[in-house]
């Protein structure tokens, strides 16, 4: 029961948002300012599903700057987990299908994210280069996953270099962000679904680095991001445990 009211109040949300986006966004469709507006509202879903979201270091964000931002991509609730720590002027990359999912393609669309064609793999080249450009001409930063498919539980796979070649032809820096486990840990029939901690790591410039160094780069941040998750994830477990100690009943009572 739990569940279906969780899912029938989530396609409430999207559906209402979709709605008012189309609208609000009419005098001034696809401007980046958008998306970081309603990443505003997506970043409450956490508390329809019944999780502790712990975020941190937004200060180390390079803003005003520009930057290209990178995550982990776990699962669909990272539209729940993530949102919260895009910074303003901030789009972000989705494959192109995406378009035609219904009431979230379209609000993902009219709000200014960037949408590309991952199977045509010049296509994806040339789209980098226009998003390289444009993080100057219109004042944006980018936010990818640069796994390029959801871990699904797998841990953090390999990363493909399309983020970093950007940051670099754009000589901006890539800033890391990490996600706790998410895997297996949300159960929409469960009130209490646990601690999840995003984290903002330390900009890294790119200004030393030439586009044949993308792949370099790539492994460098993702040995970062890796080491980072597993200590989170250890952090999420002592503190989930502590709090069911503070909530157990003592043996006098």
């Amino acid at each position: 029961m739990l569940s279906i009211l969780r899912l029938i109040m989530a396609a409430i949300f999207v559906v209402f948002t979709t709605l008012f986006a189309f609208v609000y966004c009419l005098f001034s469709p696809r401007n980046p300012k958008h998306v970081y507006f309603f990443c505003r509202w997506f970043n409450q879903l956490h508390k329809i599903l019944g999780l502790t979201l712990i975020q941190r270091g937004l200060e180390r964000a390079p803003t005003p700057a520009n930057s290209v931002y990178i995550s982990n991509h776990q699962s669909v609730y990272d539209f729940v987990t993530s949102p919260g720590m895009l910074r303003p002027r901030t789009v972000s990359l989705g494959k192109r299908e995406l378009l035609w999912v219904p009431f979230f393609g379209q609000l993902y669309w009219i709000t200014g994210n960037i949408l590309i064609n991952r199977e045509d793999k010049s296509k994806a080249r040339d789209t980098i280069k226009q998003v390289a450009q444009a993080i100057h001409q219109r004042d944006l930063s980018v936010w990818a996953y640069p796994e390029g498919t959801r871990s699904k539980g797998r841990g953090l796979l390999p990363f493909k270099t399309g983020a970093f070649r950007m940051a670099i032809e754009a000589g901006v820096p890539i800033t890391p962000m990490v996600v706790s486990n998410t895997h297996n840990k949300i159960n929409l029939n469960r009130s209490n679904n646990g601690i999840v901690i995003t984290e903002m790591l330390e900009p890294i410039d790119t200004s030393g680095y030439s586009i044949n160094d993308a792949r370099a780069l790539a492994d460098h941040c993702h040995a970062l991001m890796a080491k980072r998750i597993a200590q989170l994830d250890e952090e999420v477990a002592q503190l989930e445990q502590q709090a069911k100690v503070t909530t157990q009943p003592s043996a006098s009572e």
